[in-house]
């Protein structure tokens, strides 16, 4: 459960939902292996596993059905990809992202 200053009662809260919470960076806590701030990805140049170069990660954007982590690549802009384990691998010692997507998907 979080409390916010200023919020005193349940309506008051429903006019946050869908927000965003964010905190300045030097407050951010270091994440485990695996896991990423969205801001962390924006702006990492992609690459399939044997390093050809697919395009650079735009953001990642959390929807229903799950994360997608949209790239723009040489051919066209807003390449949605499946952030998940088989498909995404983010080196982040590197500052890349490596894809593995299945045939086709790129194109879509």
């Amino acid at each position: 459960l979080l409390t916010f200053e200023g919020v005193l009662d349940v309506d008051a809260a429903r006019e946050l939902a869908g927000g965003e919470l964010s905190v300045p960076r030097e407050e951010a806590f270091p994440l485990p292996d695996g896991v990423h701030y969205s801001h962390e990805l924006a702006g990492l140049p992609c690459f399939d596993p044997r390093g050809t170069p697919l395009g650079q990660a735009v953001r990642l954007e959390q929807t229903p059905g799950g994360a997608l982590l949209e790239i723009d690549t040489p051919n066209r802009r807003g390449v949605l990809v499946p952030f998940v384990e088989g498909i995404v691998t983010v080196d982040r010692a590197g500052r890349r992202i490596i894809l593995d997507p299945p045939e086709g998907l790129l194109d879509l």
